[in-house]
């Protein structure tokens, strides 16, 4: 199932912002219901549960910075679709054990019930166990479309780094041993450069590694290109949490599509409970422009990844 599973790749970089979202928003849609089991296949209950919990919409933030950073360093789209859907089914399989009631315990997730309440515990732990596995079957397939054999098993390291207990699952244990504890501002960041920003940078750097090995990877002024890319990434890791948090507290459980107000509920260390709201949404700026400025050596084929940054600090979702 992972062997040809691009979309044709629009010519993006005359498109504005919003019709290059959208391009690219229906560029992984696609390629995510190719890769995902057909509800008709056995068994049929789990593979429609995975299909719920990954087809539901989302902003797909993910994969867009796999798109971006790609094609800020020429990397070839097969390549590029096979690491957007694999961010985006980790992404998802993180949702699905987070809203499980031995975490989280959440029962709103994009508008709809979370899996766990619609499907029932045991076959939402084994949504998330099969999305995870699958992800890596389909990064692995970016060998045979356009990245080569070393830069696929780098991206699979890259990847599982970016999931296991020194990136995503590690700031989720140090989450959950937070609760009703006062952090400070370098132990936040810490617990959320794991938790949220562990992926958003692999989303980056897979981007970027897809190129490896293609006569676009560089640029005329011979910047290597990970080096912004990895700053970048660094920076915007951190402002979506930091946004995250500010959403938490003035947002509404509609506009969000989860439930709102959850961390405080819970007596969860945020960004607003640390600094105070004002003083998140100062860093949250400071941030977008850390970013911004992080790909400057890359010039103009990096602002789809300077327009994402805003996108990320002013979104109000």
């Amino acid at each position: 199932m992972t062997d040809a599973i691009t979309a044709t790749a629009p010519a993006a970089t005359a498109l504005p912002f919003g019709r290059w979202l959208a391009a690219h928003g229906q560029r992984v849609e696609h390629a995510l219901e190719r890769v995902l089991p057909p509800a008709s296949m056995h068994p049929v209950r789990l593979h429609e549960a995975m299909r719920y919990a990954v087809l539901s919409g989302g902003k797909r933030v993910r994969p867009m910075l796999v798109y971006a950073a790609g094609e800020a360093v020429g990397a070839p789209g097969p390549a590029l679709d096979c690491a957007a859907c694999a961010v985006e089914l980790i992404h998802a399989y993180s949702l699905v054990h987070d809203d499980l009631p031995c975490m989280d315990d959440d029962v709103l997730r994009r508008g709809r019930p979370t899996v766990h309440v619609q499907y029932g515990e045991a076959l939402a732990m084994l949504v998330g166990d099969s999305l995870q596995a699958l992800a890596f079957e389909v990064l692995a397939a970016t060998a045979g479309n356009g990245a080569g054999g070393a830069a696929s098993a780098a991206m699979v390291a890259e990847l599982a780094r970016a999931a296991g207990s020194t990136g995503m699952a590690g700031g989720q244990a140090i989450d959950l041993a937070s609760v009703g504890a006062r952090l400070d501002r370098e132990a936040l960041e810490d617990m959320h450069r794991r938790k949220t920003g562990a992926l958003l940078r692999a989303s980056v750097r897979l981007g970027g590694m897809c190129a490896a090995g293609t006569s676009a990877h560089g640029n005329d002024a011979g910047v290597p290109p990970m080096h912004p890319l990895d700053r970048y990434a660094d920076a915007i890791g951190l402002a979506f949490q930091v946004v995250d948090d500010i959403l938490d507290v003035e947002g509404d459980s509609a506009t969000l599509g989860k439930t709102a107000g959850k961390d405080a509920e819970q007596n969860k260390p945020t960004y607003v409970s640390a600094l105070g709201l004002e003083a998140a949404r100062r860093l949250a700026g400071q941030l977008r422009e850390q970013a911004r400025g992080a790909i400057a050596p890359l010039g103009d084929a990096g602002h789809r990844l300077g327009e994402i940054a805003d996108l990320i600090v002013l979104r109000e979702s």
